[in-house]
């Protein structure tokens, strides 16, 4: 037992790290791990999941106010919908046969990775007023440069309506849904992916609240997975957010599209019903 406690506090952190540095929280990572390494139910680790997301989002939240990277109007904004979204995956939740979730989270994957890898140069000024929303435009500090990085918003309608489907999606697989609201931001919205991967941080502790409270009603959180593994991702989560902080755009994006394949080829195996990691903990 005090293996598998230190195993799930490790992992948590480094996943947490890796989570709350590219803004997608570490449910993206930890369901995998505790899946394919840990050999836990998927729905237990899905739940734990959850858990993690809302660590995550507190223990990177403070230090990405700090540095006005959040865009917090657009994360209120854009709220509404993904915890509507959340809260209707939290009905569908054990309906959907395991092999789907995992394929789903395979080609999840795969768009997130190819939308990061077709916009490799940050469009800062929009070319167009089309869809403005002025009052949500912002801008914050560049460590790397020293500049005062401003940026337009837009497309906001187009925004909602992906929102509530990252919404959906966080549900059902417990991932914290950064990994849909991040090309979200970076398609409609133009946002700067440092503000995107911030933003993203600040809003996907709210949703994932929203369905966590439902998990917990149910009696899926195992307190012996899920405690651990919050206390990991808080430690984590505040490393990663200083470790984005001091990190290009470029390498950032680059990092961001070969952390998603690699999973999506984990994943996409689990669907099948191939495990490549034999034995656990």
């Amino acid at each position: 037992m005090n293996e598998l406690l230190l195993w799930l506090l490790l992992v948590s952190f480094g996943a947490s790290a890796l989570g709350g540095m590219l803004g997608m929280a570490s449910g993206i990572f930890i369901v995998p791990v505790l899946i394919a390494f840990g050999h836990i139910d998927i729905h237990t680790a899905v739940a734990a999941g959850i858990v993690s997301v809302i660590a995550c989002s507190c223990g990177g939240a403070a230090a990405f106010l700090n540095e006005r990277l959040t865009n917090v109007r657009v994360a209120i904004v854009l709220e509404v919908a993904t915890t509507l979204g959340a809260l209707s995956g939290v009905f569908l939740f054990g309906i959907v046969p395991a092999a789907w979730l995992f394929g789903l989270f395979a080609v999840i994957l795969l768009l997130s990775a190819w939308q990061m890898m077709s916009r490799r140069k940050e469009a800062l000024i929009a070319e167009t007023e089309n869809g403005r929303w002025p009052q949500l435009d912002g801008s914050y500090p560049d460590r790397l440069d020293g500049k005062e990085i401003r940026y337009r918003v837009g497309n906001v309608p187009f925004a909602f309506a992906l929102m509530y489907g990252a919404g959906l999606v966080s549900a059902l697989l417990g991932i914290g849904s950064g990994v849909l609201k991040i090309p979200a931001m970076d398609t409609a919205l133009k946002l700067p992916i440092k503000v995107s991967s911030a933003t993203s941080n600040f809003m996907i502790g709210v949703t994932a609240a929203a369905s966590g409270a439902a998990y917990f009603t149910r009696g899926l959180i195992k307190p012996e997975i899920a405690g651990p593994v919050a206390v990991g991702s808080i430690l984590g989560a505040a490393l990663g957010a200083k470790v984005l902080m001091r990190i290009s755009s470029d390498k950032l994006r680059a990092f961001f599209v070969v952390v998603l394949i690699v999973l999506a080829v984990q994943m996409g195996l689990q669907a099948f019903g191939i495990d490549l990691v034999r034995g656990g903990l």
